[in-house]
């Protein structure tokens, strides 16, 4: 999944998860959590040992200050219970990744936020995300699920009917082979193994038990059944990357909605996991009897079928229910309809108060390069008198990039409690180099103004980086103490000099699409 769309799915509050981060507070939590018997207690000494003894082993990844952990605490030691009865037993482990001598297993296993699930397989061979429930019945019906065979065989056209009729609702899957081996079928069962916890997966080699749906059956092919647009697609490119990118494409409805539903949350975890352009239409409040508003999604819902092809991806919301992802995009209410454009680096184009004669017209303009880029920004302070100064999205490029100063920049968000807690030591921080015009100690509030995403990776908050002088971007990850900030930034200073080209080496460069959808309706997320 891109980041940025990562990010704007929290703020749809579909992910109950907390940012990655420290609190101190919490650790008389751990004892509690140590009495607990049915869960495993890993740590980086025992992790690869365990796991290695294990076909099938499920690791939490947790902080004790995280309150999405604490509460997924109790349904997560039911369900360890229950699952030790299984035959063969399913293991639930946990690590609390925020301890020092545990970071390291964070960084391996590319922990962005807690509590976060991983499905560990083969002896530590594979790794999957557990994308199940989080309470104790619904995460042992899921693993049981997605403990065995990847693929249910179909012997008789009842049992394929029922298959499909039980599935109602769900995306079902259905190979048909002339025989249950060779290459076809392998790469099959590893689609289905990598895919399961998406779809309902089935096989047969008698094409005879699987209804057409005005569809002929043949075998060598692999069907997609739905119940929304194309109801079946057929499938015959059995590479494992080929099918694997046809399935989840083929999946994905002309138009998403973005709701709360869960059973909307397959389609939007797609939606936001897609590397695709993103295409989104935000309608208005109108009076009962105002049929505008559906007119716009019909018109809307016909130009994603027709853009589907030109890499475009849709997602329809309500904009009273929205505020925050409009918040993010620089809209309010009063805006909508609206329309917005992002691409897969996080460039936002907007359309207020879309018009639907017009709308096809937009989108093509933004096809042949025609469109302007919407940057959200704060106004420049008049003043920046302060010993931190405030950056913005406008005053970026002149601040940072062109000022051949060191600049070490923070990005928070104003309700955030690590936030406040590292202000006065920032201004400590800032005043020690009041005499230094080299260095430059800055904050930009990353919720009022578009993140540079070209240079910088922001996940959470507060996230610290240091542009220097020659236009070099490094991380800080260090201790958030006055004596660490202030070492750091003499450790990697420049010497102000002139450049063309600010040199970029963060190594992906990632889109603020993220941004977008974790804080869309709820910001579900503790701070960094």
């Amino acid at each position: 999944m891109g980041k940025a769309s990562l990010f704007l799915l929290g703020l749809l509050a579909l992910s109950a998860v907390c940012v990655y981060g420290s609190d101190p507070a919490a650790e008389s939590d751990e004892a509690s959590a140590s009495l607990q018997t049915d869960v495993l207690t890993l740590e980086v000494g025992n992790f690869s040992e365990t796991v290695e003894k294990h076909d099938f082993i499920v690791v939490e990844f947790y902080a004790p200050w995280c309150g999405h952990c604490k509460r997924l605490e109790p349904e997560y030691e039911k369900a360890a219970t229950q699952l030790k009865e299984n035959d063969p037993p399913i293991i639930l482990a946990k690590v609390n990744v925020d301890a020092e001598q545990n970071k390291p297993l964070a960084s391996e296993f590319d922990i962005k936020g807690f509590p976060t699930l991983k499905i560990i397989k083969n002896k530590g061979q594979s790794v999957q995300e557990y994308k199940g429930p989080r309470e104790a019945e619904g995460i042992v019906s899921y693993l049981k699920k997605i403990s065995g065979p990847p693929s249910l065989e179909l012997t008789s056209a009842e049992q394929a009917g029922k298959f499909i009729t039980d599935n109602e609702g769900s995306l079902v899957i259905i190979g048909v082979f002339d025989k249950l081996e060779g290459e076809h079928y392998a790469n099959y069962l590893k689609v289905a193994d990598a895919l399961r916890s998406d779809y309902e997966f089935c096989h047969t080699t008698d094409a005879s038990y699987i209804p057409e749906d005005g569809v002929p059956v043949k075998t060598s092919s692999v069907r997609l059944i739905k119940n929304f647009d194309d109801k079946v697609t057929v499938f015959t490119d059995f590479t494992v990357e080929a099918l694997t990118n046809s399935i989840e494409e083929a999946s994905l409805p002309y138009v998403t909605e973005m709701s709360k539903k869960p059973e909307h949350r397959p389609a939007l975890m797609k939606f936001f996991e897609s590397s695709k352009t993103k295409l989104f239409l935000f309608l208005a409040e109108t009076p009962e009897g105002d049929n505008s508003q559906k007119d716009l999604l019909k018109t809307f819902s016909e130009l994603a079928k027709a853009k589907k092809a030109n890499g475009l991806i849709a997602l329809f919301a309500d904009a009273e229910e929205s505020a925050n992802a409009l918040q993010f995009f620089g809209l309010a209410k009063e805006d909508a309809p609206a329309s917005v454009i992002q691409d897969s680096k996080g460039k936002k184009y907007l359309f207020k108060n879309a018009e639907g004669s017009k709308l096809s017209s937009w989108v093509d303009a933004y096809l042949n390069g025609e469109l302007k880029e919407h940057i959200k920004s704060e106004a420049i302070p008049e003043t920046n008198d302060e010993p931190v100064k405030v950056i913005v999205a406008n005053s970026f490029n002149a601040e940072v990039v062109e000022a051949k100063k060191n600049v070490f920049l923070e990005f928070y968000a104003p309700w955030c409690g690590h936030c406040k807690k590292l202000a006065p030591i920032l201004d400590e921080v800032a005043t020690s180099f009041e005499g230094d015009s080299d260095v430059v100690i800055a904050k930009f509030d990353a919720t009022a103004n578009d993140v540079p995403g070209d240079l910088f990776d922001v996940q959470g908050f507060p996230t610290l980086y240091m542009y220097s002088a020659e236009g070099v971007v490094t991380t800080y990850d260090g201790e958030r103490s006055k004596e660490d900030i202030i070492k750091f930034i003499n450790e990697n200073r420049t010497k102000s000099a002139p450049v063309d080209k600010a040199e970029k080496t963060v190594e992906d460069v990632k889109a603020p699409v993220i941004e977008t959808i974790e804080k869309v309706t709820d910001p579900v997320k503790d701070e960094l």
